[in-house]
């Protein structure tokens, strides 16, 4: 049972236990991705964004002075795709193939499994936790990866702070509020509570972000992180709740829909610039035109019959077009300071 009669939980607990609860969670029995699920990814739409992943992999692997042992980890790698096109592609290029070090952060049993079937399993490692990686430097991959995290919420009414809760009444999920002190805020966002109305914050994901941030500066390397979210303004309510490719209310169905939220990227970048680490950001639209995804387009389909042609650049438009995904997301890359590189961010 989610929650018990009469019982509530904050936000937050509520979404852990929808998507990750060990027995019932959505991600651990549920294979979400594709056209029989409830959403498509990136890798999936086109491979040629993995190619492009790739490019910038080799690219910011040259820019560390070709290091002869480099970890390239994905972070929650879904189906596995973007990890699949990624080896095939470096298999290419035997210096980085050599030095390359395969991993796998993944939670789901049951998307281990679909990914080590598509996925050439003498060359992945899967991993629970950072600590398990070898001490290197690293290069992060984060598809749509930090959205899936818990978030709390919290509003200001008649100059108090509330916190969201969810209660299980008359056999239905229904949201309430629970007033807090202002210094629970005041922990996650310092003088910037002063700000706003509305609070929208991932402890666990700002948690994780630190140790990736303390990984990176003792061992080099850096992120790259792509996702939905914003840059600017004032923070809003955000979550939002997929099933069957449909948006429905993350009452509806919890176990049984996928729970996200947009990323808040200037909170990012300001959480990688208290760890001393520097950001660049662009949209997902700008960094794939920029490495060069309409040329590579161009080049596979010359003498391809039309048809074949236009279902190429159909899938391209919808990756970074502004009226599809090429504004709404937005591609991070995080690096110690010192580091100059910007590929896919001039």
């Amino acid at each position: 049972m989610l929650i018990g009669h009469n019982k509530k939980i904050s936000l937050d607990r509520f979404i852990y236990k929808s998507l990750y609860d060990k027995d019932n969670g959505y991600y651990i029995k549920k294979n979400p991705f594709g056209k029989k699920g409830d959403f498509i990814t990136s890798p999936n739409i086109s491979v040629l964004f993995s190619e492009m992943i790739s490019i910038w992999l080799i690219s910011f692997w040259e820019n560390l002075k070709k290091p002869k042992k480099i970890n390239i980890i994905e972070l929650g790698a879904g189906n596995g795709e973007m990890m699949s096109q990624i080896i095939k592609t470096l298999n290419n290029f035997s210096e980085i193939n050599l030095s390359a070090n395969f991993l796998i952060l993944e939670k789901s049993p049951l998307l281990i499994k679909i990914q080590k079937t598509k996925i050439d399993k003498k060359k992945v490692g899967w991993i629970k936790n950072l600590k398990e990686i070898p001490k290197a430097p690293t290069i992060f991959l984060a598809n749509e990866f930090f959205d899936a995290f818990p978030i709390k919420q919290f509003l200001m009414k008649n100059n108090n702070w509330y916190e969201k809760y969810v209660a299980y009444k008359k056999n239905k999920f229904e949201v309430c509020d629970q007033k807090v002190s202002s210094k629970i805020i005041e922990k996650y966002l310092g003088k910037d509570i002063k700000k706003e109305k509305f609070v929208e914050y991932s402890p666990s994901a700002m948690k994780f972000v630190n140790e990736i941030a303390n990984f990176i500066f003792k061992n080099n390397g850096g992120l790259l992180m792509i996702d939905y979210g914003f840059t600017s303004g004032k923070m809003k309510n955000t979550l939002q709740s997929v099933e069957k490719h449909r948006q429905i209310s993350f009452l509806e169905n919890p176990y049984n829909s996928d729970i996200t939220h947009l990323i808040n990227f200037k909170m990012y970048k300001k959480e990688f610039a208290n760890s001393n680490l520097k950001s660049l950001i662009t949209t997902q639209g700008n960094f794939l035109i920029k490495l060069g995804i309409l040329k590579r387009a161009e080049i596979i389909s010359k003498n391809l019959q039309f048809s074949k042609k236009a279902d190429i650049f159909y899938r391209i438009k919808r990756l970074i077009d502004a009226k599809h995904m090429g504004s709404l997301f937005k591609v991070l890359f995080v690096s110690k300071s010192k580091n100059n590189f910007n590929l896919g961010f001039k």
